[in-house]
């Protein structure tokens, strides 16, 4: 048990230092969007075309990279949207079992079909190196992989949520906040 709760630590360091990271491309999504806004009026302004469809196109990219990213970081914090009208009433082994059943049940399974389901459109959008539609887009393929990426951390933030519950339904650990 030693060793799993070592992994779950190490997850838990990966994907806080991840959280954390992933939290300032909120700032660069402000930014651009606040630099786009400014650049389709000086545009207007000057008579020279200063916006880009990047610049639209690098906005939701941020903002897809915070969603997707982010997930595993709200899982582990416990920030996740949760019906607390039972759960609040648990005990903690009540809450350990309740977690690691809906870990086991229904996390793990979706995030392994959602992995499964995106790989052949990733695959497919690597193999043209897909880009945007819209002229001066930005290249599609990052962004796609970047769904993979961030099950794959969902994935492994829910083995560690399991085995940290195990722990406290093993006795071999504590609760914890999530953090």
């Amino acid at each position: 048990m030693n060793a799993l709760l070592a992994f779950s630590r190490f997850v838990d360091r990966a994907n806080g230092a991840l959280g954390r990271l992933v939290s300032w491309l909120c700032l660069g999504m402000i930014l651009l969007g606040a630099f786009n806004a400014v650049a389709r009026y000086l545009g207007r302004f000057t008579g020279m075309n200063l916006a880009s469809n990047a610049y639209i196109e690098g906005q939701w990219y941020l903002f897809s990279l915070v969603f997707l990213l982010g997930a595993a970081y709200a899982l582990q914090r416990d920030a996740h949207v949760r019906v607390d009208v039972l759960y609040g009433r648990l005990s903690v082994r009540g809450k350990a079992w309740l977690d690691l059943a809906g870990t086991v049940l229904f996390l793990v399974p979706f995030c392994i079909f959602a992995i499964a389901m995106s790989l052949p459109s990733v695959r497919a959008s690597w193999a043209v190196l897909e880009g945007s539609p819209d002229p001066g887009g930005l290249p599609r393929y990052p962004i796609k992989t970047a769904v993979i990426v961030a099950f794959g951390l969902l994935l492994l933030q829910a083995l560690s949520e399991g085995i940290k519950r195990v722990a406290v339904l093993t006795g071999a650990g504590e609760a914890s906040d999530g953090g």
